[in-house]
């Protein structure tokens, strides 16, 4: 998997204009439930604590979803407060339950191998120098060296069975034709010993995490209660969906990935930039570190000019910077608009412009392809005489110089990496890849 090197803006801050950092993720929508709300808000307005959020490596890189949970840790960083960035190398192997079948186990060695490469892209949102320096932590670590005898004697009487059937992942599964297997029904009794184990180990006191883990969460803090006799925190953020019901952070049916190799930062942007204007506010609000005032002058351009579209460009550019960098970021604003003409692709890196392409209706050519021929293998037209008379009517451009004559060939018209764009009219776009 590729390493993303862009670093995080060292201004980021919490706002100003929040007293405390738990009004602040009140306004952002980052609370969904939490343990006692007062003793929370006395508990992050306080001394420093630490908390941790945990991430398992059951794919090779975080999304969106994570991104959440990353973004939380940095917001209480920031409010100094300690993080712990836990990556599950134990829970990791079991997988917590799906609501509908058994998850599919890896190997140890890809396992191991994908803690790697989550702890390098949260390592990238945290600081791990001064007072409220953050520390990476491997479950494996104290998991592995304990036996079952042990384990069962010294956390699984802590667990009441009556309690964990009530857990809403269990309690979908057993209510499925799958039912649920002894290996992930003990998936919550691993979650809440990592919260013990961290609470001797670091103090910590709190944990985050999506509230589609609130089963998991709470599995820790009861049992930190019961084993230690003191009572700590759990905070579970919304799953965020889109305004019309729609599940959020995919892009034509796949998940967007933080890695830039398995969704690239054209691709990246792109996604940010089709947010919705009745989505848009809220993601400014959880995904950027904009402060109320500017977050509500762009809440306003959207009633006002929505046309216009800034809050878009604003939340993809914001996000985009933060995760892959600006250098980046810059790279897929010049090439989204030299697609539609209002640049020159041939600036661009292979890199940029292939991914640029691969968001594209794509069509394999050759330097003797006909450019109408390409128009209707590419599906801009349905037929070679639709094709002729959109060449005749002055309306098709190959890398954005127009094309007048319709016995014209692909020639040397291909870019840095074979690539070249074709266009009808101002917003129909192909992608042509070379094929020799």
């Amino acid at each position: 998997m590729s390493e993303t090197t862009a670093s995080v803006p060292r201004l980021l801050q919490n706002d100003p204009s929040f007293d405390d950092v738990w009004d602040e993720l009140q306004y952002r929508g980052l609370v969904h439930v939490s343990t006692d709300a007062e003793a929370l808000k006395t508990l992050l307005a306080g001394p420093p604590i630490t908390f941790y959020c945990g991430f398992d490596p059951t794919a090779p890189s975080l999304h969106l979803g994570n991104l959440v949970q990353i973004l939380v840790m940095r917001r209480l960083q920031l409010a100094g407060h300690r993080p712990l960035g836990l990556v599950g190398g134990s829970t990791g192997l079991i997988g917590d339950p799906r609501p509908t079948a058994e998850r599919t186990l890896n190997t140890k060695e890809t396992v191991a191998e994908w803690v790697g490469y989550l702890s390098g892209q949260i390592e990238r949102f945290l600081s791990f120098e001064g007072d409220s320096a953050a520390r990476m932590v491997n479950n494996l670590d104290w998991t592995a060296p304990l036996s079952a005898i042990d384990f069962l004697r010294d956390i699984g009487k802590y667990f009441r069975v009556g309690t964990m059937l009530k857990k809403d992942a269990v309690s979908a599964r057993l209510n499925s034709d799958a039912g649920i297997s002894y290996t992930e029904f003990s998936y919550q009794i691993l979650q809440g010993m990592d919260f013990l184990e961290l609470h001797r180990s670091y103090g910590c006191v709190l944990q985050t995490g999506g509230s589609d883990q609130w089963g998991n969460l709470t599995s820790g803090t009861d049992l930190v209660h019961r084993a230690e006799g003191v009572s700590v925190h759990a905070i579970g953020t919304p799953l965020i969906t889109n305004s019309d019901g729609t599940k959020f952070g995919k892009s034509e049916g796949n998940a967007v990935w933080l890695d830039p190799a398995l969704t690239s930062p054209y691709a990246f942007y792109q996604f940010w930039l089709n947010t919705d204007d009745a989505d848009v506010i809220a993601r400014l609000k959880i995904f950027t570190f904009l402060d109320r005032a500017e977050i509500e002058r762009l809440e306003g351009a959207v009633a006002s000019e929505p046309f216009r579209r800034e809050a878009q460009r604003t939340l993809a550019y914001e996000v985009t910077a933060l995760v892959h960098g600006g250098a980046a970021t810059d790279a897929a604003i010049a090439a989204s608009a030299a697609l539609f003409g209002q640049g020159d692709l041939s600036v661009l890196d292979a890199e940029t412009l292939g991914s640029a392409v691969a968001e594209l209706p794509g069509f394999e050519v050759t330097g003797e392809t006909l450019v109408v021929e390409a128009l209707v293998g590419a599906g801009l037209v349905s037929s070679l005489g639709e094709a002729r008379r959109a060449v005749a009517q002055g309306g098709v451009y190959l890398n954005n110089a127009k094309v007048d004559d319709d016995t014209a060939v692909i020639g040397d018209s291909l870019l840095e990496g074979g690539f070249a764009v074709l266009r009808r009219g101002k917003k129909t776009l192909a992608g042509l890849r070379s094929g020799a």
